[in-house]
């Protein structure tokens, strides 16, 4: 049995949103039309000021990364932006690491544990019947 790896793609995120046509992010849209179940990791190490522009932003490519079936994860949150995520109730929408290599690695380990466990076919007998 093989399994394949699917690659995850790194963005720094900027200090200040720029619009929807962000140099970072310009190439996402089309990396999860041509990607099944894309990965993306978020390296938001250079967000200072987590304001409502800048969670809408990470909405917007939640939103869209998940019509494609894939996951976003957040790296490199300052204390003070991971706060604000969390007031504005949007914290549980996405995993939180404190490091982008971290992060990387929980895509790994997440793949490894859906490898699924060996069984013993023999347990059950169909030809035994059970008095009701």
């Amino acid at each position: 049995m093989t399994i394949n790896k699917r690659s995850v793609k790194v963005y720094q995120v900027p200090a200040r949103p720029v619009g929807t046509k962000d140099a970072g992010f310009a190439d996402y849209k089309q990396l999860c039309s041509e990607t099944q179940r894309p990965r993306f990791v978020l390296d938001c190490s250079k967000i200072t000021n987590m304001d409502a522009p800048m969670i809408q932003m990470l909405l917007s490519y939640l939103e869209e990364v998940m019509r494609y079936n894939g996951d976003v994860r957040l790296a490199g949150l300052a204390p003070k932006a991971e706060w604000a995520l969390r007031l504005a109730g949007v914290s549980r929408l996405f995993e939180i690491f404190a490091s982008t290599e971290q992060a990387l690695l929980s895509f790994q380990q997440r793949a490894a544990s859906i490898v699924p466990f060996a069984y013993d076919t023999e347990v059950f007998d169909s030809a035994v019947e059970y008095a009701a």
